[in-house]
């Protein structure tokens, strides 16, 4: 075909698509010895008529509106344990209400695969001792921090604190080195000071953790608490015999490792506790030193157990508070901003990131993220209508 010839298809194709909206062509014979097809001329007849263009577009556009969706709907045949923390006096205890984590049927926030479950929950951290703490954490406890039952209280009673998690630091021997006897008043005093559910945590010491723990399981007793933790270079055994005694539930930790954390808690199944009284901690690195490497290992784990292995459903635990350790979380700077806005801040990326990833449970200190990440969830789980814009979400960092 000449391409005098060409334009004049290409013209009539034109007028006859802009009078009908499209043309079918049927019944159509071509003889010949051999076709070469040329779009170019029709292509830049196309440019020459943007009108057209736009024609085919709002075209398609419309198909797309009219188009029904229905997500991907993911069945997993396993189910992540559920850990219930804290009894009422109905269960032989004196909480004023339990807190129950995990029994998870899909990844988090997947609503339209699997509704009633259960909600991550925060906890928000107390020492036995004064400690160091960023400044902006300092300013709401500097008046309690030298009694650990009026820091618990003040976070229940002024920041609606759902969970207190102790930490019987000063029980190290490079620190006060306090007795077995003495950490386990403090769990008593501070137990009769608040009515929420508590997770006891030693110092850290492999030696003297699983005594402090053994003796804080006993005067718990019917709590139904989180022991702080087991792992696989203390008497993680001793723990466990505990917290099968006194009706407790325990802690697992391991380095950031998913084998390590296969393999802990198998030992702890091996001891006879369920896994309904097992908490994973695979540990937390925030933001600023290692958050991808946790949100990358916590879906796994997630995953792990929702899919069948039997080793890894049990809920998740995160010390989201661990994002204090990154400089930037507090360290003056005027190029970085405030501190005092963003070191909340980045405690609150930090225990959203986790959550999103698989995390069920949280301790971190400061009470804007107590406030901001609650509000998220309610939002998330549509039990508040909210117009919130993203510069209003930050703004509530500062209360």
């Amino acid at each position: 075909m000449e391409e005098k010839e060409t334009k004049i298809l290409a013209k009539n194709l034109i007028e006859l698509v802009e009078k009908f909206g499209d043309i079918e062509i049927e019944n159509v014979e071509i003889r010949a010895d051999e076709l070469t097809l040329i779009l170019q001329p029709i292509t830049s007849s196309l440019e020459q008529a943007p009108h057209l263009v736009s024609r085919v577009i709002e075209k398609e556009i419309e198909t797309l509106l009219v188009a029904e969706f229905s997500p991907p709907i993911e069945v997993y045949p396993g189910e992540i344990a559920e850990v219930q923390i804290g009894a009422t006096k109905s269960d032989g205890g004196s909480r004023r209400k339990v807190v129950k984590i995990g029994g998870a049927k899909s990844m988090p926030f997947y609503s339209f695969e699997a509704t009633d479950q259960n909600k991550p929950v925060l906890a928000v951290d107390v020492f036995d001792m004064p400690i160091k703490l960023a400044k902006s954490v300092k300013q709401h406890f500097k008046d309690v921090m030298e009694d650990p039952a009026e820091w618990a209280k003040k976070y229940v009673e002024d920041f609606d604190a759902e969970i207190v998690s102790l930490n019987l630091i000063s029980t190290d021997p490079l620190i006060k080195d306090t007795s077995v006897k003495d950490a386990a008043k403090t769990v008593e005093q501070v137990l009769q000071a608040v009515d929420v559910p508590l997770i006891i945590g030693g110092s850290g010491n492999k030696a003297k953790d699983p005594l402090v723990l053994e003796a804080a399981a006993e005067v718990s007793s019917g709590e139904r608490c989180i022991l702080n933790s087991a792992n696989a270079d203390n008497d993680y055994k001793k723990i466990v015999k505990a917290a099968k005694q006194y009706g407790h539930s325990v802690i697992a930790f391991t380095p950031m490792d998913i084998n390590n954390q296969k393999k802990l808690n198998r030992y702890l199944l091996d001891e006879g506790l369920p896994k309904e009284q097992i908490i994973m901690d695979p540990t937390t690195a925030a933001l600023g030193y290692g958050l991808d490497y946790t949100l990358s290992l916590m879906e796994r784990i997630k995953l792990a157990g929702l899919l069948g292995d039997s080793d890894l459903q049990m809920p998740i635990v995160a010390p989201t508070s661990n994002a204090w350790g990154a400089r930037e979380a507090w360290m003056k700077s005027e190029e970085w901003g405030p501190r005092e806005l963003r070191g909340p801040l980045w405690e609150t990326i930090t225990t959203i990131t986790v959550m999103m990833s698989g995390g069920d449970l949280f301790m971190s200190s400061h009470p804007a993220t107590l406030r901001v990440v609650k509000k998220m969830m309610q939002n998330l789980y549509g039990e508040v209508e909210s117009e919130q814009r993203t510069q209003d979400w930050i703004s509530e960092i500062q209360g």
